[in-house]
């Protein structure tokens, strides 16, 4: 629960009188301050930085109550004493000097609070890249990089919240918009908070070849290629457990499938969040525009020279004698063009099912002798104990090289090693097995080299 870690006054001078005055001031300190040093900040220079802020602001904007002093040196600690009861900092001294820092709790919540302060704009495209690109590494190693699937299900999430927050959050600007009596207000708001906040960006690019979403069919393809593969979704509950980020490989597949899907389904339903704000955006534009061509400002004398003309145009007894106009307009001055245009509605994206392709039983046998001829060609201690038992059996507790025979490749490829036993695989064959160099060499149809001596180790 939030509360078990937060102290009980916390929010108080966020819900005091001056909680304007508080808000700006631990947002000042959390970022031109506790933001830029890593150690604590000494007390007499925090209290000088809190004097120098109450300097811009009243006295009425500071206290809470008639108690709070107007002395600058007086007032900068009674507000560095109302941070510290309420649990904003802590104090401690090292080697008798007073310190004072943010609480770690409190830290992560302001953290928040500064976020929200500096707005709701987020690159979209800066979003579906960062999952994209961490579904595409944890897909193509699995075994070493399977948190990059968490992070990539995490960045879906939260992108999916930032459009629900965004739609409910250009709906209040909307409202309050509507709201404003005086029409420059009303435009200010528009251009200040709907454009500058929320519309600005990378909004604009939706619409534009260079759409963010054009990445979105990738994320698809591949989160859908990695759901319906065992093999992937095995390796990556694997390296969830070797991580120790699951307790066993059914919870880390159960865990996997689910993020997958999660990716899936939110990336496969974006068309409907965006439609909710693209309907506020035409909207708001519909009604700005409107309030731009009716709200203009009234010109009498136009209107009194407009009524005198009509009136000189009836005085005229024969239109035939009437004199000809100075001006002929050859089209009509308002037409089709002068129209408001609504915003085109976005064309749905026609989506077609992802066909399973059958595998090629020529690139299966492929495969599968790819990995026959890796398994040969790999040596490993158990595939070199395994031939030097042969041996020993055959030839008793000791065997010369010069006296192994070596009937195929196989058996040449763990011999071309057995040289290097003692500090192949970092020595774990030097328990069992003990190597000696021995006069002559070894000449056959395969090498020429130092002959040796291999035997048991006393204690294997």
């Amino acid at each position: 629960m939030l509360f078990t870690h937060l102290s009980d006054d916390l929010f108080k001078p966020l819900a005091s009188p001056s909680r304007a005055f508080n808000a700006a001031l631990l947002l000042h300190l959390h970022t031109r301050l506790f933001g830029e040093i890593m150690e604590p900040l000494r007390k007499s220079e925090l209290l000088t930085a809190i004097g120098d802020f109450c300097a811009d602001w009243t006295q009425a904007e500071i206290a809470d109550d008639d108690t709070t002093p107007s002395d600058p040196v007086e007032r900068r600690s009674a507000v560095y004493r109302r941070l510290l009861d309420a649990g904003w900092l802590v104090e401690r001294r090292e080697r008798y000097v007073p310190v004072v820092d943010l609480d770690p709790q409190a830290r992560l919540l302001l953290d928040d609070l500064a976020r929200l302060d500096r707005g709701e704009t987020r690159s979209y495209g800066g979003a579906v890249l960062d999952v994209l690109s961490a579904l595409e590494s944890a897909t193509s190693n699995p075994g070493e990089r399977s948190e990059a699937l968490s992070n990539a299900a995490k960045a879906s999430r939260d992108f999916l919240g930032h459009l629900r927050g965004l739609a409910g959050a250009m709906r209040k600007i909307e409202e309050r918009i509507l709201a404003q009596d005086d029409l420059r207000s009303a435009f200010r708001l528009y251009f200040e908070e709907f454009v500058g906040r929320y519309l600005v960006s990378d909004y604009r690019t939706l619409h534009t070849r260079f759409n963010p979403f054009r990445f979105r069919s990738g994320i698809v393809r591949e989160a859908g290629r990695a759901l319906r593969d065992p093999l992937t979704v095995r390796a990556l509950a694997e390296g969830a457990v070797r991580e120790g980020r699951a307790t066993s490989v059914e919870v880390a597949e159960r865990t996997v499938r689910g993020e997958l899907t999660d990716i899936l389904t939110i990336f496969e339903g974006l068309d409907r969040h965006l439609d909710v704000v693209a309907d506020i955006v035409a909207r708001m534009e519909r009604r700005i525009a409107a309030a731009l061509r009716y709200e203009g400002n009234r010109d009498s004398a136009r209107i009194e020279r407009t009524a005198a003309t009509l009136r000189a145009v009836g005085a005229v007894a024969d239109v035939a004698t009437a004199p000809t106009p100075p001006i002929l307009f050859t089209r009509a001055p308002i037409g089709p063009p002068h129209l408001y245009a609504p915003r085109i509605k976005r064309r749905a994206i026609v989506t077609e099912p992802l066909l399973d392709a059958a595998s090629d039983p020529a690139i299966d046998a492929f495969v599968e002798a790819k990995d026959a001829f890796r398994r040969r060609t790999t040596v490993t201690p158990d595939s070199i104990a395994a031939f030097l038992e042969r041996q020993f059996l055959a030839d008793g507790g000791s065997i010369r090289g010069s006296g192994i025979p070596i009937a195929d490749v196989d058996s040449f490829v763990v011999f071309q090693r057995l040289r290097e036993i003692d500090v192949l695989f970092d020595g774990v064959l030097s328990r069992r097995y003990r190597l000696s160099r021995a006069e002559g060499r070894i000449v056959n149809g395969w090498l020429d080299c130092p002959d040796f001596i291999v035997e048991r180790a006393p204690h294997a």
